[in-house]
């Protein structure tokens, strides 16, 4: 498993473009094969931060879908809509390399 971490600051300035945008963005990404899961998550507090995350089976299909000309598209547009955009690349554990669900 392969989990990539996006976070950003959603420009003041384009709340509304970033919005609309991310209506038709989301099923764009999912639809370059290779993801396995996809979340969103914003901060409780209500700030202007945003965090997503794609899980994939490997780090062969994430290379795949990174590489996909619609995906380096959609990530040149979220750099236009946000800031302080950051990127990580996470592996299993090999303390814990499977999930570990409660009552399992």
């Amino acid at each position: 498993m392969v989990l990539q971490i996006v976070k950003w600051n959603i420009h003041p300035d384009k709340v509304e473009a970033y919005l609309q945008w991310t209506q038709g963005a989301i099923q764009r990404t999912l639809a370059v094969p290779g993801v396995v899961e996809f979340r969103a998550y914003r901060p409780l507090s209500g700030t202007s931060q945003a965090a997503i995350t794609y899980e994939f089976a490997d780090l062969g299909a994430w290379a795949a879908w990174r590489e996909h000309e619609e995906v380096r598209r959609l990530l040149d547009e979220l750099h236009t809509l946000a800031l302080n955009v950051s990127m990580e690349l996470w592996g299993a554990s090999p303390v814990v390399p499977r999930p570990i669900r409660p009552g399992g």
